[in-house]
């Protein structure tokens, strides 16, 4: 099995990998062969999109709409311009279509082509989307059901089919492995270390590529997030009227040093601080790196960020092999069960970005293979059974706080692996497969629906 760190490390748009991004990359596959096509078979047709499952439920608090429009526009998420997008948006409205490549024009309402179909099933996956070219007789000329699978990964349904094929992209890696046992099994028989492994499975896949500056270039991303993000202030989008908090904290803090008695669990609320500033700016549509999702893009950066300022001896030279690690882990949680909230619930995002940060943060810190395992699978426990109810359908209540609770996590199960000697009696497989049982078991009220928890017991909500 083999996901590139690159894959799981992605520049996104806020506020949902799921949500935003996706449905963007789909609209402009769609666009794509909606370009192959005869002119003529394209003459007054329309552009049509049907959202079901999660995205019919909660696609207009997380922008799905407009994502799909642009996409449809040939804009894509690693290149997001916000003001770009908004003149876009406004030309589609004012003009009624979008231009392919060629000068061709086809037809879309932005009032009418995006539907939310709440009543029928999603046969592949809870993040489904329709898209069709629509001729005026009302015939299909083309379409595509496209699967939203988190991270801003996007599927075809014949690809959901194949699912486990398609992830396991390039067969020629030299430590293929598919679950944590394996994983160790690989790493004591070659005393490499799990970044070890991922690097010789990325140059395997990539000879040309310069490993470690694209992924400084990753981490530079997401500490840039994190400055943005405590820069910050005023109200968050979306009418829930929330306040950007991670500045005020962060001011707060900086005003204890020097102070006498500072408590130690000021170290939590740089955690929090940081994580919150990515999240603030991912609820604010700004730029975010998926780790691995959007939603919860604030707890791997946090606990980098925490690494480097609060831990005696770190080295920015570490980074890179965090980020390997943290992909490592990432990739078997994806492969095995799921990173989707829709799919799985919380436990998907901020249970994995955590099981994944904690790994990164324990080898960075001299953790062994086994204990970095340990580290992953204390994490992803201690979120088991998280729900996933934003809301309004926006990527702030609760999302914004879990991330730093998710990043506290992190740092507390790296720091109880690196207590003990790796030997531990659930293992992150284990784990990792009943969180895959337990969000198949959940009801889809608490799956990114915003049916139920506290998406509906939040008063006026």
């Amino acid at each position: 099995m083999f996901i590139s760190v690159f894959d799981v490390f992605k520049i996104s748009v806020g506020p949902s990998s799921s949500h935003t991004m996706g449905p963007m990359r789909a609209a402009r596959d769609f666009r794509r062969r909606v370009a192959g096509l005869d002119p003529v078979a394209t003459a007054d047709a329309r552009l049509v999109c049907i959202l079901l499952g999660s995205l019919a439920y909660t696609g207009f608090g997380h922008r799905t709409h407009s994502a799909v429009l642009i996409g449809w526009g040939g804009m894509r998420p690693s290149t997001f311009d916000r003001q770009k997008a908004g003149a876009l948006l406004e030309r589609i409205a004012a003009e009624h279509h979008v231009e392919l490549d060629d000068g061709r024009r086809i037809f879309v309402d932005p009032d009418a082509a995006i539907v939310e179909d709440r009543a029928s099933k999603p046969r592949f996956h809870a993040n489904e989307m329709q898209m069709r070219l629509v001729a005026p007789d009302g015939r299909i000329v083309v379409e595509e059901t496209y699967c939203s699978v988190g991270g801003g990964f996007v599927l075809t349904a014949s690809e959901m089919i194949s699912r486990d094929t398609v992830l396991q992209e390039f067969p020629g890696v030299p430590f293929g492995f598919k679950s944590s046992a394996q994983m160790l099994e690989m790493a004591a028989q070659s005393g490499l270390s799990v970044a070890g492994m991922k690097r010789q499975n990325e140059m395997a896949y990539a000879p040309d590529r310069d490993i470690d500056r694209d992924l400084m270039r990753i981490w530079a991303a997401m500490d840039e997030c994190i400055g943005r993000g405590l820069d910050g202030e005023g109200i968050l989008p979306g009418g829930l009227n929330v306040p950007r908090r991670a500045k005020s904290v962060a001011s707060k803090l900086r005003a204890s040093f020097g102070v006498n008695q500072v408590p130690l669990h000021g170290a939590m609320d740089w955690l929090a601080a940081y994580a919150m500033a990515v999240n603030e700016e991912n609820a604010a549509g700004g730029k975010v790196v998926t780790a691995p999702t959007n939603g919860a893009a604030g707890v791997i950066p946090a606990t980098f960020r925490y690494y480097l300022d609060h831990v005696p001896g770190a080295e920015p030279a570490h980074i890179p092999d965090m980020l390997l690690t943290a992909a490592a882990i990432g990739g078997l949680i994806k492969f095995n069960a799921s990173i989707s909230g829709a799919e799985v619930g919380c436990q998907g995002e901020i249970g994995s970005a955590s099981a994944m940060a904690a790994a990164g943060i324990c080898a960075a810190m001299g953790g062994t293979p086994a204990q970095v395992e340990n580290a992953a699978e204390i994490a992803l426990e201690h979120h088991l059974g998280m729900t996933c109810d934003p809301i309004r359908g926006l990527v702030q209540v609760p999302c914004i706080e879990r991330n730093g609770m998710g990043a506290v996590k992190a740092v507390a199960a790296a720091s109880l692996a690196l207590a003990g000697d790796g030997t531990h009696l659930v293992s992150l497989d284990a784990c990792i497969e009943t969180m895959r049982v337990t969000g198949r078991d959940m009801d889809s009220r608490y799956k990114e629906t915003s049916l139920g928890g506290l998406s509906v017991s939040v008063p006026g909500c």
